[in-house]
């Protein structure tokens, strides 16, 4: 081990679609444009999945870790770690320590909580970019936010309402309603698209945030003011979405999606501190639902597909 390299525990993605195996890995000694960090907690979000089962960047290298957020050390100071291809198309993040390029780490601002840190890499990243540059969200807009439970959507609805915007959220899940409250929602609406249509036409929102495709799309089209917003960031509910056209033009509505693996170096850290920046002064929430062990990441992958998450999942990588 005299060349610096450091054997640790990580969870590995041998085969898309199998079970991910916990394994000894040894890392590399860092190059010129890397830094070895030691790794405390990591986010776990739907892309990891995505990824997992092949559905998103199949040709990724195998065996690989997994994992595009997480946070840490990084000689003694605390840190943010995300971007950069990790967990993708390189080695990434659910493990004790990881190799990982420089420009992948952030400083975390003095009063940052790790913990909560970890979260921000993607879910807080996509909730800032989603409200503040998509959307351009202010006191004038009603804004619903479909899938407020989920760990984007908690922080949508914190970020909204911080704004001064009226706020309203969905669920599928009576249960889940008191958080989403807290997290700042005015009102929760619980049901599918054709239970909750009704109740979003009379709400005549601005602002729409979509987590999740599928029916959800027309009754929103439906329901939204002229010259409303439409912001996707993903499909959890399905890809294929139908809905009336000519109601998006003659509405004059905007379909905008978020994609955060289109954003460049630069705008991907301006984004990052931002975030950070936001949960400093109380405007992001972060609602941490659980903490499983690294040993446990099938069970946080299940945790996911079955919805039983309200906020963010976290594993511990120590």
């Amino acid at each position: 081990m005299g060349d610096g390299s450091r054997t640790v525990r990580a969870a590995r993605l041998i085969e898309h679609g199998k079970p991910l195996r916990v394994q000894d890995v040894e890392l590399p000694a860092p190059s010129d444009d890397a830094v070895l960090v030691d790794l405390h907690f990591g986010g776990v979000n739907p892309i990891d999945h995505y990824l997992a089962v092949g559905r998103v960047n199949p040709d990724g290298p195998l065996p690989r870790t997994l994992g595009g957020e997480a946070a840490g050390e990084l000689d003694g100071r605390p840190v943010l770690v995300a971007g950069e291809g990790l967990g993708a198309a390189r080695d990434g993040l659910w493990a004790q320590a990881a190799v990982v390029p420089r420009a992948a780490v952030v400083d975390l601002p003095a009063g940052m909580n790790i913990r909560e840190a970890a979260a921000m890499g993607i879910a807080g990243l996509t909730a800032l970019n989603c409200v503040r540059e998509l959307a351009r969200v202010t006191a004038e807009d009603r804004v619903v936010v479909l899938g407020a439970s989920g760990g984007v959507g908690s922080m949508i609805v914190s970020l909204a309402r911080a704004a001064g915007a009226t706020v309203w959220g969905q669920t599928g899940s009576p249960e889940k309603v008191s958080p989403i409250e807290e997290d700042g929602a005015h009102r929760v609406l619980v049901g599918g698209p054709e239970g909750i249509a009704a109740e979003i036409a009379e709400f005549s929102p601005t602002v729409a945030f979509d987590p999740l495709g599928d029916g959800f799309v027309a009754p929103v089209v439906q329901a939204l003011a002229p010259r409303g917003r439409i912001v996707s960031f993903g499909v959890s509910a399905g890809a294929e979405v139908t809905f009336n056209m000519q109601l998006l033009y003659r509405k004059a509505l905007s379909l905008l999606g978020y994609g955060g693996g289109q954003l460049d170096r630069a705008e991907r850290r301006a984004g990052l501190e931002a975030a950070l920046e936001a949960v400093i002064t109380g405007e992001l929430k972060v609602r941490i639902d659980d903490v499983l062990p690294l040993d446990q990441v099938n069970d946080a992958f299940r945790q996911l597909i079955d919805r039983k998450v309200q906020g963010n999942l976290l594993l511990d990588l120590r």
